[in-house]
Order: structure tokens, then sequence, then C-alpha cells
């Protein structure tokens, strides 16, 4: 039998805050709510996911260094961080397993210093504009980076 592969999802700052803070550009959904989303479709296959959120960057940085022994992927939002983190972007670079990044705004669409992202430049593949289906999207493509030949 298969050993159940596990996916860390992994929002950073301010993520916390889905639903309430600027509703325009981010929608009305709740973290909780996406993450209820993620749960769902965890059921339809044979991975696992945990969802974890940290304003910190030095705890983030640490969830990522420790996901290296449990994890066959990680899905991250790290909002502001990803455009000045290069730490946060050095222990991804470590974990050496696929990433993906999400960001629920189209980032290009946005202030300039927003164009750059540290994460983008060790991730597999980032997904920006999508919403709160961004997620979705950058699970089940992970999938097919962790496990090609799963259906």
């Amino acid at each position: 039998m298969n050993k159940l592969k596990k996916i860390l999802v992994l929002n950073g700052p301010n993520l916390n805050l889905l639903g309430k803070r600027e509703p325009k550009i981010y929608g009305n959904i709740s973290l909780k709510e996406i993450e209820n989303i993620l749960t769902k479709l965890e059921n339809k296959l044979s991975f696992s996911i945990d969802c974890v959120q940290n304003n910190n960057e030095g705890e983030l940085i640490d969830i990522v260094q420790k996901a290296h022994e449990n994890y066959s992927g990680i899905i991250i939002n790290a909002g502001g961080f990803s455009h000045t983190s290069i730490a946060l972007m050095d222990a991804l670079k470590f974990f050496g397993k696929p990433i993906i990044e999400v960001h629920m705004s189209n980032i290009y669409k946005r202030e300039s210093f927003r164009h750059l992202s540290y994460i983008s430049m060790v991730a597999n593949g980032s997904i920006c504009g999508f919403g709160a289906s961004g997620y979705d999207i950058a699970v089940n493509y992970i999938i097919k980076l962790i496990d090609p030949e799963y259906n």
C-alpha cells in the first residue's frame, strides 16, 4: 500500500484577515472557508492536506524547514513576504520538493513592488489572479508534480 502523501498549504501574513481585508481585491471568502474547501478536496484524493497560517517570517521559515521531513509538496501564499523575504526563499530552496506559489490577486496588475516575488524564483509554478480558486488549481497541479502517474 502506498504511503499517504502530504501537502502543506502555508499562508503568510495578513491572510488570516481574508474576508475582512480589502474585499475588492481578495473577495469575501475567509481563510477558514478556503481551508474547508481544501479539506473537502482532500477527502476525494489520496493526499493529506495540512493548512497553516502564520504572520511571522521566522516561524514560517521554521515551518518550511521542518516540512522537508513530512511533506511531499508545499503550496504557499507568502503574502507580503513574497516580495521581501530572501530568507523564506532560501528555506523553500532547501525543501527541494514541488512548490506552488499562490496569490489571490493578480500581482502584476498591482503596485510595481509586488511584481517581484522571491518565492517565484524557487517555485515550480505560480498562480495569481484567480482568487480562492487558485488554491484548488494549485492542489491539482502539485499532485501531478508529486506523482506524475496519479489519476
